[in-house]
């Protein structure tokens, strides 16, 4: 097989989903960079595969210095990169040897396969027409908040992963962020024996996963109708008129009057969005 970088989707739960292909370059890479090798020894021998390839980590804490020694090797090797579950370089290692790749001039393919972004959205039962990948919440409170109040009014379904353990206090944020009756689904260990789908209001959702849970987690957020966000779109017009020398209640009544809506309202939620 030609030199190469090969980024290859993994099962994200079912060993049924390995496709032909993946397993072909298993069996004929030079060089397998894996973000744990143990794991991918263990998919391997589930596999029925025995890799004759070199196997090498490849994760997030030793990406910057092994990417161009994979580089290297790819000159003259076919190099499988292969994740714990899913897609490389999607919440993953991946996408920073790949730009590197195509700056060097070396060869990228890709074996697709089973994806826990577009598994998670498809059985959400939410509009697939747009939607947008928000990766893990931060971990520390304050900067989850400021980047969930970010997209409140993203109008593009939402797709995010989180750890079961974290799932209770990031639904409630949520909940702060988005509205308690915005439509949302939690997935729970997709395509797994305990698969659990539940699709709810975000309140429902808070109040359902109120402990922590076991599993792989994405959760889908439905985006925010057009209504919702033309009114944040007016709050963030009259924050900017007050930084720019406006009074507050001025602004307000400025683009209440122009827009049609309530200056009260618009006044209301600038004050709430000011930095505390």
């Amino acid at each position: 097989m030609e030199p190469s970088i090969v980024l290859a989707a993994t099962p994200i739960g079912n060993d049924g989903d390995a496709s032909p292909r993946l397993r072909e370059e298993i069996e004929h890479a030079d060089v397998i960079a894996a973000e744990d090798t143990r794991r991918f020894l263990t998919l391997a021998s589930r596999l029925g595969l025995e890799p004759r390839a070199r196997i090498l980590s490849y994760y997030e804490h030793n990406e910057s210095e092994r990417g161009p020694y994979l580089l290297e090797l790819a000159r003259s090797q076919r190099v499988l990169v292969v994740t714990d579950a899913g897609m490389p370089s999607v919440s993953d290692p991946g996408y920073r040897l790949v730009a590197r790749a195509r700056e060097a001039g070396v060869s990228v393919t890709v074996v697709p396969g089973p994806s826990a972004v577009l598994t998670a959205l498809a059985t959400s039962g939410l509009a697939t027409d747009r939607f947008s990948f928000e990766g893990f919440p931060p971990r520390k409170p304050g900067e989850r908040d400021k980047a969930l109040a970010a997209v409140a009014a993203e109008p593009r379904t939402m797709v995010y992963f989180e750890s079961p353990r974290r799932l209770p206090a990031t639904l409630s944020a949520m909940v702060e962020a988005f509205g308690s009756g915005r439509q949302a689904c939690v997935c729970r260990e997709l395509t797994k024996t305990h698969e659990e789908v539940v699709r709810d209001s975000l309140g429902a959702l808070a109040a359902y996963f109120d402990e922590d849970v076991l599993g792989e987690i994405a959760i889908v957020i439905a985006g925010a109708d057009p209504q919702a966000a033309d009114f944040a779109g007016a709050v963030d017009e009259v924050m900017a008129l007050e930084a720019a020398g406006l009074r507050l209640k001025d602004a307000a009544a400025h683009v209440a009057n122009r827009d049609g809506l309530r200056k009260k309202d618009l006044y209301e939620a600038a004050i709430a969005k000011r930095p505390r």
